[in-house]
């Protein structure tokens, strides 16, 4: 009779191999976040882009990957090289690298140069650049609560830019950013027919002008506490890109009644894919309560360009 070791021994063995056996079609590598540089047509210089990897990219050279290209505000903007870990602060850069959450996507997330736009840096002063922790998720930064009233009332006036968005935005950076997206498509199997485009306050006007400028690109977007000219929602209509709106029913710079009628003018032009969703009791920072959730991240791989 073999002696019980040698029985343990063997049962070990098994439970090992099939162990092994049953992970096969789990997902093994880490997640990973490059920096890509480039030479930025709008600055003639040298700049970086954040590149984040899913877990599971480098287990396989064939499989094509959905991709996010994220717009951050106007607080974010930077020399694209000492500067561009704040792209991070907010987004889904944040969630996925930050807060460790596996998404299932390649996000992209670029930075707009300061141009003339200094004064928007003060809302940073004293803020640490976001950092990945080894061991541990920070806190969440806390959402505002202002006291305006939760009032439903549409505003009158018109916003006061046009396509284009505010001053200094995102479309300066128009060629930077479909490059960037071309690079990655080609070189790290991001899959054309989900490509996804979403960005907040600056990057929501940002978002609404490069689906209008390109609206074959996309495979669905989502504007936060940023808005677009109405003027262009033929643009949108006819392609039916799949629209996700969200505001902050409390913001005091990007008027709720601003996206109202961005989404009106939307519909009126016959578009039949357009969400709207107003966080009633939130303010500008709308975006946390959006990122951090995981409906947005379903919708949108819900959707494959047509």
């Amino acid at each position: 009779m073999r002696p019980l070791s040698h029985w343990l021994h063997h049962a070990a063995l098994v439970i090992l191999l099939v162990a092994l056996l049953g992970g096969c079609g789990a997902a093994h590598s880490d997640p990973e976040l490059l920096r890509r540089r480039y030479h930025s047509s709008a600055t003639d210089k040298e700049r970086e882009y954040l590149l984040y990897l899913p877990a599971g990219y480098h287990d396989g050279q064939t499989q094509r990957w959905p991709v996010i290209l994220f717009l951050h505000g106007g607080g974010e903007r930077g020399d694209g090289l000492d500067d561009l870990d704040y792209v991070m602060r907010h987004g889904p850069l944040m969630e996925a690298w930050i807060q460790k959450r596996d998404l299932g996507l390649i996000i992209i997330g670029s930075q707009l140069p300061v141009f003339e736009q200094e004064e928007q840096l003060r809302s940073r002063q004293g803020i640490p650049k976001p950092k990945r922790l080894e061991s541990s998720i920070p806190p969440r930064e806390p959402e505002s609560r202002p006291d305006r009233p939760m009032v439903r009332t549409e505003d009158a006036d018109r916003q006061p830019w046009d396509e284009l968005g505010p001053p200094e935005g995102w479309w300066k950076s128009e060629d930077d950013l479909l490059a960037i997206l071309d690079e990655v498509l080609r070189d790290f199997r991001g899959d054309p027919d989900r490509v996804y485009l979403t960005g907040i306050s600056y990057g929501g006007y940002g978002t609404f002008y490069m689906a209008a400028a390109h609206p074959d690109r996309w495979a669905a977007i989502a504007p936060i506490v940023g808005t677009g000219d109405p003027a262009t929602a033929t643009v949108l209509a006819e392609q039916n890109l799949p629209v996700w709106m969200f505001g902050g029913g409390r913001d005091g710079l990007v008027r709720i009644g601003w996206l109202y009628q961005m989404a009106q003018a939307l519909e009126a032009a016959g578009h039949t894919s357009v969400r709207f969703t107003v966080h009633e009791d939130m303010g500008h920072d709308a975006w946390k309560r959006v990122y951090s959730g995981q409906d947005l991240y379903d919708w949108f791989l819900s959707h494959v360009r047509h």
